[in-house]
């Protein structure tokens, strides 16, 4: 019986023992896993304050109060594509406008075709206020110009913008590996020739591929679809676990070609409230014609369309209706 109470005691005592070791090795395991993830939020939120680019105005004259997250208000994106070269203050390549709405769980995108007609709105200057291609506003008044104008053309509130330098787009491919497409139209561009079908794409070859229009039976409305496409790819691909080895590669990237007025608590906002509303995304196309005017061509939209797309976007932003100023540019 002796033997049997000596050999239950030391057996009563190793339990303990390897209970805290278990738990001390859990602990350093949460330790270590609580670094890397406060290096990789410093990493983020570093990345982040490099890409903000505050607008000089703090809400837009088009809203009576500024959006609030907690209140789950609809929200609209300007989302730009700009073709910046050395010696030239560059034009949008790609005009995007995204309204969501997290009450109603409905996502609308709006492409604008880059030769729109439409009056360049200068706040600074009156004298500087023509009608020209929608996409040299960029050129004239960077990005501010370039939302005051398009708030104009839709008669909506823009709240939040981000800028993206095509030229170096290729380098968010790049960092996330890579994406896959299904190509409808073999072609070559700038050097680059894709075939038909179902491929991978390098940043380069995406590039050219979300570029590519004058082989497409759809011309600019074939590469806006193509624009979207490759950004959801991107996205798809920044979300999968097999990119968080990658995390740094496609912060630098990030860093260096994207511009936004988004805060670091303003992107976390988005992500936690306003995501169940990507479910139900719409693609809106803007319906116009192509004609000379002045020896220059333009893509023509009449007002009773900006009317209609104005219904649309306002109506997922929880505005009422309200009449677009008539351009009278015809």
């Amino acid at each position: 019986m002796d033997g049997t109470r000596v050999i239950r005691k030391k057996t009563k005592r190793r339990k303990p023992r390897w209970s805290r070791f278990i738990f001390l090795i859990i602990f350093i395991c949460l330790i270590g896993g609580a670094i890397y993830f406060f290096n990789v939020y410093s990493d983020v939120a570093k990345a982040v304050d490099k890409m903000n680019k505050p607008l000089s105005r703090d809400i837009s004259e088009k809203r009576e109060t500024k959006v609030e997250f907690n209140n789950s208000d609809p929200i609209s994106i300007l989302m730009v594509g700009v073709d910046e070269r050395k010696g030239d203050s560059g034009r949008t390549d790609s005009i995007i406008v995204i309204t969501i709405n997290p009450k109603t769980k409905t996502t609308k995108l709006l492409s604008i075709p880059r030769d729109t007609r439409t009056l360049l709105i200068n706040k600074n200057n009156q004298k500087k206020q023509w009608y020209d291609k929608i996409n040299a506003a960029y050129a004239y008044g960077g990005i501010e110009e370039s939302i005051d104008t398009i708030e104009n053309f839709l008669n909506i509130p823009i709240d939040y913008y981000i800028k993206v330098n095509m030229k170096s787009f290729a380098d968010i491919v790049d960092a996330v590996g890579g994406i896959e497409v299904d190509n409808k139209y073999a072609f070559e561009l700038d050097g680059i020739s894709l075939k038909t079908g179902p491929q991978h794409l390098n940043g380069i070859e995406a590039l050219e591929y979300a570029r590519m229009r004058h082989q497409d039976p759809m011309g600019d409305f074939g590469r806006q679809k193509r624009q979207r496409e490759v950004i959801s790819k991107i996205i798809q691909k920044g979300k999968s676990f097999s990119t968080l080895n990658k995390y740094d590669d496609i912060l630098e990237a990030l860093e260096d070609n994207i511009k936004t007025n988004l805060t670091l608590n303003e992107m976390i906002g988005i992500q936690s409230t306003y995501k169940p509303a990507s479910e139900n995304m719409e693609n809106i196309d803007v319906k116009g014609e192509g004609k000379i005017v002045d020896g220059i061509w333009y893509y023509l939209v009449d007002d009773s369309t900006r009317q209609e797309l104005s219904d649309q976007l306002r109506e997922n932003l929880g505005l009422a209706t309200e009449e677009v100023v008539s351009t009278d540019q015809y």
